[in-house]
C-alpha cells in the first residue's frame, strides 16, 4: 500500500536538497515513489509548485504508446489519437498521485522563505528514508505512516 508523506521544511532550498537525497536513496533500490511534489513560498510571497512524473504518468504514456502502435499498424491515423486516449485513460484509472487540491491547500498554508515535500511512497527502507530526512528541520503536515514510525520521522527533523 502507498504512503503519504508530506513535509513542511523551514528553509526554502530544504525540500529540493531532501527530495536529492531521497533520489540518491532511490538509486540503490531502497525507496519507490508513486508521486512527488515540491512547493516553494518564495520570500516576496509568490509560490512555485514543482510536480515530479509520476509512475502513474509512465504507466499511462507507456500504456498509450504500445496501444497506439498496434492499432498504427492497422489504421495509421485512428493509431495515434487511439493511443493517445488510451493513455490519458490508463493515467486517470490509476490515478494514485499527490492530489492538486491537497497541494494548494499546503501551498496557502506555507510561510514566505518555507517549502514542502510531498511524497507517495510504493515501497521503502525506513532507516535510509528517515537518514534522508535528518538534518533538516521540519513539520510533519500529514502522513498515512503508522503512528511509531511517524514519531521516528517527526525526531529526524526536530
Amino acid at each position: 500500500m502507498n504512503q503519504l508523506i508530506v513535509v513542511a521544511f523551514d528553509h526554502l532550498e530544504d525540500a529540493r536538497k531532501a527530495m536529492k537525497r531521497l533520489r540518491e536513496i532511490e538509486a540503490e533500490g531502497r525507496i519507490s515513489f508513486e508521486d512527488t511534489a515540491i512547493v516553494e513560498r518564495m520570500p516576496d510571497g509568490t509560490a512555485k509548485v514543482r510536480n515530479e512524473v509520476s509512475g502513474t504518468t509512465e504507466t499511462g504514456a507507456v500504456v498509450g504508446a504500445l496501444v497506439g502502435g498496434f492499432v498504427l499498424l492497422a489504421v495509421p491515423i485512428l493509431g495515434a489519437a487511439l493511443g493517445a486516449v488510451a493513455g490519458a485513460a490508463v493515467g486517470a484509472a490509476l490515478d494514485k498521485g499527490v492530489d492538486p487540491k491537497f497541494i494548494d491547500d499546503v501551498k496557502s498554508t506555507l510561510t514566505p522563505g518555507r517549502s514542502a515535500l510531498f511524497l507517495v511512497v510504493r515501497g521503502a527502507d525506513a532507516d535510509a528514508a528517515r537518514a534522508a530526512l535528518s538534518g533538516f528541520t521540519g513539520d510533519i503536515v500529514q502522513t498515512t505512516l503508522d503512528s511509531e514510525t511517524e514519531e521516528e520521522l517527526r525526531r529526524a527533523l526536530a
